[in-house]
């Protein structure tokens, strides 16, 4: 990886870790929250102020650079020319709010679309998951091993409630029968945490309907680096720009996943 991006990665996991401590300081204090789109959708000033933080970061370091952050502080991006970072401040804030843990900040850094820089900080633990384009994937300062094939039977799947009962995105009949057939299945509620989750082995495969470019940008560098599959639903490349279904997994299994369920 050449001067100019080391250099990048070294800010950007310096901005991540000071951010975090930032966070963890608000955890005595009281918080502002409002809703987004519905009761589900929330947003908090820590939220708001994480991601202003970064911009400002960004801006006065790389001005050269754009953002596409979750709560609307960054710029209007209509293509990925040029170096883009998509941020989201905090992802898992439900859990944030009503738990203090399972949440992460989550950075994924492109360059004309093309994903060169991944970062998933699971504050709470502090544990930094990270990758480089073409020199793997880590947690902290550990290389993670490369992913390895795995069958549904003995594979871990992340999937929410909402997927396999009534919702507008998918017949719940289509999961149903591969929630019965895995080893078993878990729910994180952070897009980023589960994605890191399947990057360092914890999990096989993470299946959700609606996900924004934020929630797995960081994900997408990380566990594409740890040798995984990230598409979505359909096995089709993810679009960095709008909504989409995601479909994270070990090699192998994603394709068994595919035909077995999906496509059939």
């Amino acid at each position: 990886m050449d001067t100019k991006w080391k250099q990048i990665d070294q800010y950007a996991q310096q901005w991540v870790k000071e951010a975090g401590k930032r966070i963890q300081e608000t955890f005595q204090t009281e918080l502002t929250i409002q809703t987004k789109s519905d009761r589900k959708d929330l947003v908090t000033n820590v939220d708001r102020e994480t991601e202003q933080f970064f911009i400002e970061k960004i801006r006065s370091t790389f001005p050269d650079h754009h953002v596409l952050g979750e709560e609307g502080f960054g710029d209007e991006l209509s293509t990925l020319d040029g170096i883009v970072w998509i941020i989201d401040p905090i992802d898992g804030t439900m859990n944030f709010i009503h738990q203090q843990r399972n949440f992460a900040i989550s950075i994924g850094i492109f360059e004309n679309g093309v994903g060169m820089l991944g970062y998933i900080y699971d504050v709470v633990h502090d544990e930094l998951y990270y990758a480089k384009k073409g020199e793997g994937a880590f947690l902290n300062d550990k290389q993670l091993p490369r992913l390895q094939p795995i069958s549904i039977r003995e594979s871990i799947i992340s999937v929410n409630a909402t997927w396999i009962t009534e919702n507008k995105h998918i017949d719940p009949n289509v999961l149903a029968p591969l929630v019965k057939e895995a080893r078993g299945t878990r729910s994180y509620g952070s897009a980023a945490l589960e994605m890191a989750y399947i990057a360092a082995g914890r999990l096989d495969a993470y299946i959700t309907m609606r996900l924004s470019p934020w929630d797995f940008a960081g994900g997408l560098v990380i566990v594409e680096e740890a040798g995984g599959i990230v598409t979505n639903l359909y096995g089709e490349p993810l679009n960095l720009l709008g909504k989409n279904s995601v479909f994270v997994s070990k090699p192998g299994l994603h394709e068994e996943i595919l035909q077995k369920y999906i496509h059939h």
